[in-house]
């Protein structure tokens, strides 16, 4: 298949490189050029602007921060609408608000959103899970990249619900990150050494499988980072609003939201482990 990918972060460059992998002909596009020359080595072609990414391609994808930056790409002058064809469908990978995938839903003849359970390493090595949200003559269109990405796809029935279902696991793994810095806060409140808590934590099953992997990172700062603290605090944001929305209230997550916020706030908060700053200090 023709595929374009829009946005060449960690998750964008992965994705294009298994679909390159897969045997497909990819062109990447970035605010910045010259983003993902890897992928360049590898064969994918890079465009200049976004609507000539998109201008030949069967699927248009977009790998972006937030929901500002994808409605831009999306719909903004010179972007995928202007120049998408109308048989060609356009999926959105990023974690957006269900709100903004309902509005494309509406804008976009064929839309598919597809966010992504699990780190850039985790895509590279086709481990990673998509949440696959669309019409069913949408997402029938998808399915032939999907082989290159991933064995294990979860299907819904719109757009917004694959948003949803994205937000819904992203606040496990943001409030379990707080719990383990406030676990950590703890112990050595009580005397108990790094060494010690590793000792009582590092294998605990009261340790998500998920926070486990920032289990190094909460306490020593020693983290290969790829979802930022910012983007963390995002996440957590929309979670808050899609349930104040409903007219209920996630204090909780509303309490890692500021954290993350705070933790963002210092700089150097490559990832979300690094909010275990704001208690080591």
């Amino acid at each position: 298949m023709r595929i374009a990918v829009l946005g060449m972060g960690r998750m964008g460059r992965a994705v294009a490189s298994r679909l390159v992998d897969g045997g497909h002909e990819v062109v990447v596009w970035n605010r910045t050029p010259g983003g993902a020359p890897e992928l360049l080595a590898q064969g994918a072609r890079e465009a200049a602007t976004a609507a000539d990414a998109v201008s030949d391609v069967e699927v248009a994808m977009t790998s972006l921060a937030n929901d500002e930056a994808v409605r831009d790409v999306a719909c903004g002058d010179a972007g995928i609408r202007a120049s998408l064809s109308p048989d060609a469908v356009y999926v959105d990978i990023s974690t957006i608000s269900p709100d903004l995938s309902r509005q494309l839903d509406g804008e976009f003849g064929r839309f598919a959103a597809m966010p992504i359970l699990g780190s850039p390493v985790a895509v590279a090595a086709g481990q990673a899970v998509y949440l696959l949200g669309g019409r069913p003559n949408v997402t029938a269109a998808v399915e032939p990249l999907l082989d290159a990405l991933s064995d294990t796809v979860r299907r819904y029935d719109s757009p917004s619900l694959a948003s949803t279902a994205k937000l819904a696991v992203n606040l496990l793994l943001l409030d379990g990150v707080v719990a383990l810095a406030e676990s950590f806060t703890v112990g050595r409140s009580g005397g108990l050494s790094d060494d010690q808590l590793r000792q009582l934590l590092g294998d605990s099953p009261m340790v998500s499988p998920g926070v486990r992997n920032r289990f190094e990172g909460v306490l020593t700062g020693q983290q290969d980072p790829w979802w930022s603290a910012q983007l963390g605090a995002k996440d957590a944001r929309l979670a808050v609003e899609l349930a104040l929305e409903a007219g209920r209230e996630l204090p909780l997550t509303a309490t890692a939201q500021h954290r993350y916020e705070q933790a963002s706030a210092l700089g150097s908060a490559e990832d979300i482990a690094d909010v275990g700053q704001l208690y080591r200090t």
